[in-house]
């Protein structure tokens, strides 16, 4: 059996807003999908986990320093090459260790993942610059 081997992707997304007024969007791109034409699972979880940890760590000022602890991803629907999905994040509470969000992948008015975490608070986020560790 020949299987084609899978596609370096490089995915460039728009983001709009901060905190639990952050959309992410991404138009579905050829590298984007699976051998049946439609959008990978594993990059909508990427999609999910990036846009749930984001909206919760910027809606404190100054911005938490989160961990994914749980991470669960309902498909209900799937997009195709073309189409533009974009997240909806409800940000359910953030306590002193622990922050639980949810969101939704819509494809136009239609939710296409449900997606919840739990993430580990693992203090404040430090945003000066120089402060991300190269090569890792």
């Amino acid at each position: 059996m020949n299987v084609p081997a899978p596609r370096p992707t490089v995915v460039a997304f728009f983001c709009k807003g901060v905190g639990e007024s952050l959309t992410i969007g991404l138009r579905v791109l050829e590298k984007h999908t699976n051998a049946r034409g439609t959008v990978h699972g594993g990059l909508l979880a990427t999609i999910a986990d990036i846009a749930l940890g984001y909206a919760a760590a910027f809606s404190s000022d100054p911005p938490l320093s989160l961990v994914t602890s749980t991470l669960s991803i309902d498909f209900a629907g799937t997009a195709k090459l073309g189409d533009w999905i974009e997240t909806r994040a409800d940000i359910q509470k953030i306590g002193k260790r622990m922050a639980y969000v949810n969101a939704y992948i819509h494809r136009g008015d239609e939710r296409i993942v449900r997606a919840s975490a739990t993430f580990v608070v693992a203090g404040v986020l430090d945003t000066s610059a120089g402060s991300r560790r190269r090569g890792s």
